[in-house]
């Protein structure tokens, strides 16, 4: 029998949707993260032993960080005798590098361990973590099925070691294991507006973390 244009019609509808449920049916679900990014931060630096205070994730230079901070008491004890808290404005932290005022500019309150960055994929882990990877420590927190592929041996493993980022994978338990180390043998920069305002975010952040822990006593 010839083919009218109503069965061609027909044939080629039924053909696109059987292509489009075979095409459907080898798409793999996303990988997500097995616990909240807090938890896996906090599991991350007590793997890598940073010891300090984990900080609720956080938007820094556009990226979402955890930092691991702790507090200079004695910087601290100065600056509320100075009255001077934490600064969050940018354009007032970056005349503390000036020459001219960097003598009189509040020290540093802020040890900063490291920064981590909790994600589902190491492309955004590492976006996120190579900034603060120029100033000191920096991890990335992937899920450990993020680092069974090709594309993570081949393109993520390089990039880190180049940039001496960790890499640290939890399992579908939320259980942390170490991929690679990071290295601490690399050229670093020195203070900066840049950092130095990370340290004021830091330290605010500190604060607000001992006030929680204060007030849940």
């Amino acid at each position: 029998m010839a083919a009218t244009p109503q069965n061609t019609e027909r044939s080629t509808v039924a053909g696109s949707a059987k292509r489009s449920r075979t095409t459907a049916s080898r798409v793999l679900p996303p990988i997500e993260l097995p616990a909240s990014p807090d938890e896996l931060a906090r599991k991350a630096a007590a793997l890598l032993g940073w010891n300090g205070v984990v900080l609720p994730v956080t938007t820094l230079l556009g990226r979402k960080v955890s930092i691991v901070a702790r507090l200079r008491t004695d910087v601290h004890a100065e600056r509320i005798a100075m009255g001077v808290g934490p600064v969050a404005d940018r354009a007032t932290v970056d005349t503390w590098t000036w020459p001219e005022l960097a003598a009189t500019a509040p020290a540093p309150a802020a040890e900063i361990i490291g920064v981590l960055a909790v994600a589902r994929h190491w492309r955004t882990a590492m976006a996120s973590a190579v900034p603060f990877a120029r100033y000191g420590e920096a991890a990335m927190v992937l899920p450990s099925l993020a680092v069974l592929t090709e594309d993570y041996v081949a393109n993520c493993l390089p990039r880190a070691r180049a940039y001496g980022l960790a890499v640290v994978t939890a399992d579908p338990y939320a259980m942390s294991d170490l991929d690679l180390e990071g290295r601490t043998e690399r050229l670093l920069l020195d203070e900066d507006p840049v950092s130095r305002w990370v340290n004021e975010m830091a330290y605010e952040q500190l604060l607000r973390a001992d006030l929680v822990a204060a007030e849940s006593d």
